[in-house]
């Protein structure tokens, strides 16, 4: 089955689920650019992709490759299939309800949430399948090994980090109001913010070692640090801030959330000067030194 045929095959379950491809890229877990490069021919689905496909869309793995099933419910495609195998689920068993979002989308939010309480080396397959109420194999048909189930994870917070940025800034149109909002979401004050710090602490030290998360690093804080700049040049058009260098502003203040933050997290509980809200008050207090224009008159 050529490519072509395999990603059109692709596209129907797409239109079938009646979302964008963006959302659903975000369902199956990977990156956007990588779904529609495969869908365009460029690049070929991987066998991992075509499983979590099958499973968001609710079809046969065997369909979207054009293959027929072979001994012990192993699916066979031509030789010019995406994989040459590719593992179906058992039709004497059926398959239990997937939660909101597809088992893929569970699967990796499972995964932060114990990567945030016991750091990701300390987590087994084992517990996120006990996690997901599935079995291992289950975990592995999705996600083979522990690296592509990391590089899930980090997208999948990268993804929800910019779309809450997204959501509380909506609608705000005074830069300074919109930095002091930005500042808020990336200070470790609730719990929520706490759990997500500590993933992204275990994440910087992975990607120091993995070429794979370390390049999604670099994008994830190209990415941050742009939209901080913009909204700098964009006080510096309204007057609210200083006539600054926004790049290298931005690069300051994100390099200082990520210290006072890592900081905050190292410290105990309740030492006076250590906690979340000392962080924000000197976050703030650098905005309005080193930003913030002068009131004139």
């Amino acid at each position: 089955m050529q490519q072509d045929e395999v990603a059109a095959r692709v596209r129907q379950v797409i239109d079938a689920t009646g979302v964008s491809a963006r959302e659903f890229a975000r369902r199956i877990v990977i990156d956007p650019s990588k779904l529609s490069r495969s869908l365009n021919g460029t690049r070929r689905f991987t066998a991992a992709e075509l499983a979590r496909i099958a499973d968001i869309g609710g079809v046969d793995v065997g369909r979207l490759i054009g293959a027929t099933a072979g001994a012990a419910g192993e699916v066979t495609a031509g030789a010019s299939a995406t994989p040459s195998t590719v593992r179906s689920p058992s039709p004497s068993r059926s398959p239990s309800p997937s939660p909101e979002g597809g088992r893929p989308l569970q699967i990796v939010r499972e995964t932060v949430r114990l990567i945030a309480e016991r750091g990701f080396h300390a987590v087994r397959v084992a517990d996120i399948a006990a996690a997901c109420h599935t079995s291992t194999a289950a975990i592995h048909y999705h996600f083979p090994g522990r690296d592509e189930l990391l590089e899930a994870a980090v997208r999948w917070c990268m993804d929800e980090d910019t779309r809450r940025r997204a959501e509380a800034t909506a609608g705000t149109r005074h830069a300074g109001d919109e930095l002091r909002l930005l500042i808020e979401l990336q200070t470790p004050r609730t719990e929520q913010q706490r759990r997500q710090w500590c993933v992204w602490l275990d994440l910087w030290a992975e990607a120091a070692r993995s070429t794979t998360v370390g390049r999604l690093h670099v994008e994830y804080y190209r990415q941050w640090r742009g939209t901080v700049a913009d909204v700098i040049r964009r006080g510096v058009e309204q007057g609210v801030f200083r006539p600054v260098d926004a790049d290298g502003a931005a690069l300051a203040l994100t390099a200082l959330i990520d210290g006072l933050a890592s900081q905050v997290l190292a410290a105990e509980p309740g030492l006076p000067g250590t906690g979340a809200p000392a962080m924000h008050d000197a976050l703030i207090a650098h905005v309005d030194a080193c930003l913030m224009a002068p009131v004139s008159g």
